[in-house]
């Protein structure tokens, strides 16, 4: 397997986790699954901000691979090519 290289934005209310880091670089992963399962192993408590207790997006979390939402693509399974960009995005609500 090739390895990539992916970069993901991080929200400010996840920065915590990060030690204040806006954006972080993810290497191996294939997917988004791959990716959230590796930034947990270095950033714990992330997945539990992303994922819902049965390991799907969190209702008010957008995620997006390149500029492609994954709700649209393959979730989960979303390919996470070399280079690609990452962003997790809590939607935001209010009138």
């Amino acid at each position: 397997m090739q390895d990539v290289s992916v970069s993901v934005r991080v929200p400010t209310i996840l920065r915590p986790l990060t030690g204040g880091a806006a954006e972080v670089s993810v290497d191996g992963a294939a997917t988004l699954a791959e990716v959230l399962d590796k930034l947990e192993a270095e950033h714990p408590g992330i997945r539990t901000r992303v994922l819902d207790d049965d390991g799907k997006l969190r209702r008010f979390v957008n995620v997006y691979v390149n500029d492609d939402d994954v709700r649209f693509a393959d979730g989960l399974r979303t390919a996470t090519p070399d280079g690609a960009s990452i962003s997790i995005i809590p939607a935001v609500a209010g009138g």
